[in-house]
């Protein structure tokens, strides 16, 4: 199969399937209604983030029936990304207490890495490291904590599947510019999985993605930017970098939150993001913002790292040194004013 053509089919799968699910969750009463700590005000159908998972997996069998992508990498991403949407589903219509839910992502980011063969040795400030077990270990919590990060910041209208496309057409430009063509079109399959979605999903959106999707999505994105590990670190350090929006803000949120003693289990509203939409009155110009952020700021860098030997962990202080100060600077992790 032509797979430009499997990247248009991908698109007219996820918006026919989020068509669907939106019908769905109106006809059962599956709104996401507003309360203290939403950001919305008017019930939104969820769930529409399934649409992500069924089409994405289709086009990794795909893939995988081709003899593009290697069984490894399939079992690594379909089956962690499966289990973890499959959780996320449970969730969403119902209630999977914390513990539950964070022994399940553990098991899925296991699976992944077993897969994968853990974490490859990574070049840091030009000097490289074997990390072994320790490795393995960081690269598990790496995992768990980018698919419940991506569950944080998916608390506004697109932010995201913006995120998502952004992130991953910026992973499939540096695949291109490189020696790297046979990996461009996970990511690249991912985006229009995602964009299909993201036609209902932005301002005002229509419909929530839900935990089945962003779980899912941060997981894959996770398993991808470690697949990108074993090729080269710098590919590693530009999937880190490209994904800077939503680390730091997430990152320092919880920061903050844990300096404060509050319960990080509790939900809130105080990401950056969430305190610039309502700075704003509106969804749109922060979503906006994140895609700006994202093709004029990071993928430069990115590139910068894996084509004009910019060393991997300098090019990462670089790019995330000015988010650091706009988290900040929005008051990521703080209470809300009374």
């Amino acid at each position: 199969m032509n797979h430009g053509w499997l990247a248009v089919a991908v698109i007219g799968c996820s918006f026919a399937c989020t068509y669907w699910l939106r019908r769905y969750a109106l006809h059962k009463s599956l709104l996401d209604i507003p309360n203290g700590r939403s950001s919305h005000t008017v019930p939104t159908p969820r769930g529409g983030g399934v649409a992500i998972v069924v089409s994405y997996l289709v086009a990794l069998a795909v893939l995988f029936g081709e003899g593009v992508l290697s069984s490894a990498a399939f079992a690594a991403m379909a089956g962690a990304g499966l289990g973890i949407a499959a959780l996320g589903f449970l969730d969403d219509h119902g209630h999977v207490a914390a513990r539950w839910r964070l022994l399940g992502h553990f098991f899925a980011a296991i699976w992944a890495l077993c897969w994968l063969g853990g974490l490859p040795p990574v070049t840091f400030f030009g000097a490289t490291f074997e990390l072994s077990w320790i490795g393995h270990g960081l690269a598990a919590l790496f995992l768990v904590w980018l698919l419940n990060l991506y569950n944080f910041m998916d608390g506004i209208d697109g932010i995201a599947s913006v995120e998502a496309v952004c992130v991953c057409l910026g992973a499939a430009l540096i695949y291109l510019l490189g020696d790297h063509a046979e990996m461009t079109w996970q990511p690249l399959l991912l985006a229009a999985a995602v964009f299909g979605f993201l036609i209902w999903n932005f301002p005002p959106a229509k419909i929530f993605m839900g935990d089945a999707g962003s779980g899912f999505l941060g997981i894959i994105l996770g398993v991808l930017s470690l697949q990108a590990a074993w090729i080269s670190s710098q590919l590693l350090w530009a999937w880190l970098i490209l994904l800077g929006v939503f680390i730091v803000d997430a990152t320092v949120t919880l920061i903050r939150r844990l300096v404060r003693g509050d319960k990080i289990y509790e939900a809130h509203r105080s990401h950056a993001y969430q305190f610039a939409s309502r700075k704003y009155g509106k969804h749109l110009p922060v979503t906006s913002a994140v895609g700006v952020i994202n093709l004029f700021w990071l993928l430069p860098v990115a590139i910068a790292v894996t084509h004009f030997g910019v060393d991997g962990a300098t090019g990462l202080i670089v790019a995330y040194v000015p988010l650091v100060i706009l988290a900040i600077g929005f008051r990521a992790g703080q209470l809300e004013r009374s």
